[in-house]
């Protein structure tokens, strides 16, 4: 576990891995490096169409943390009424723009846009956000690029707890290309070394899998999903899943009933949702640093 790290637990003793510490220590990192280097400008630029109000929460506290990091910090907002050409428009000027190092566009586009042309637009080395085919398939070949900022902040959690991973069994539970997919790669990849199982709605025995796991990490959409049913004692448990019920923001895992037996685990909310928010911003720097526009 890091030098200096607080460690809090839940009532059922589990370490409490603290998304909303981490992410101020990191962001605090940020600033200090940059401002260590004579503070260039580092600029992350947010492109918002539409008036989804979660959106706006989103890239209104991406860009709050993006000034505490000492970031210059550009938002682009389009009223959901833009068509395909203006947000391709704005979106093809910040790729164009040197003194832009990394682009958002936050996501889902209004009904009737191409998500895909759109992000198609952003240069890898600007790609903060980890979502282009190009960024994905730079993952795959192990190449230098830009991971997506989800699964990365569930690996920084791992890493700061000091959770190990080498010869361990994961579980990932979800295989959309925004996390669960990445987070597999993550998890295997050399000087990780995990050996991870990929699970989905369609597999029939996932409390036996589960049962089997170091590490799980549930990433499904699906309220509650994971319980103690499915941990064995000590298991590290990532809870990644957002679900909108009628008690609330509810994430993929059963808190209460877990984190009795877990020996580690997420809150949802505080969890790897701030997490996602300070990955965002350590790409951005790394972005800057591709670019030449910050010191190696």
């Amino acid at each position: 576990m890091k030098s200096g790290l607080q460690v809090e637990r839940t009532p059922g003793g589990a370490i409490l891995m603290d998304g909303n510490r981490l992410r101020d220590e990191i962001v605090a990192e940020l600033r200090a490096t940059i401002e260590g280097a004579g503070s260039p400008p580092v600029c992350l630029a947010t492109v918002l169409v539409g008036d989804d109000k979660p959106s706006h929460i989103y890239v209104r506290n991406k860009h709050k943390k993006a000034t505490e990091a000492g970031m210059v910090s550009r938002g682009v907002e389009l009223p959901a009424s833009a068509s395909q050409a203006e947000v391709e428009d704005v979106v093809g000027a910040l790729a164009a723009d040197p003194s832009v190092h990394g682009i958002l566009c936050q996501l889902p586009l209004p009904d009737g846009l191409d998500a895909e042309v759109v992000l198609s637009l952003i240069p890898p080395e600007k790609d903060v956000d980890g979502l282009t085919e190009r960024s994905m398939g730079r993952l795959v070949r192990g190449q230098p690029g830009h991971v997506g900022c989800t699964p990365m902040g569930a690996m920084r959690l791992l890493e700061r707890y000091g959770i190990p991973t080498a010869g361990r069994r994961a579980v990932v539970i979800g295989r959309s290309t925004l996390v669960g997919l990445p987070m597999v790669l993550l998890l295997g990849r050399k000087g990780v070394d995990a050996t991870v199982t990929l699970a989905h709605s369609r597999t029939s025995d996932l409390i036996e899998v589960c049962r089997d796991a170091d590490i799980i990490v549930a990433a499904a959409g699906s309220a509650r999903m994971v319980t103690a049913a499915h941990v064995k004692r000590g298991a590290t448990v990532i809870d990644v899943g957002i679900s909108r019920t009628e008690a609330g923001i509810v994430g993929d895992v059963d808190f209460d009933a877990v984190q009795a037996v877990a020996g580690a685990i997420t809150p949802m909310p505080g969890g790897t949702g701030p997490m996602t928010i300070a990955c965002l911003l350590e790409n951005t720097l790394e972005a800057a640093r591709m670019q030449g526009a910050f010191p190696a």
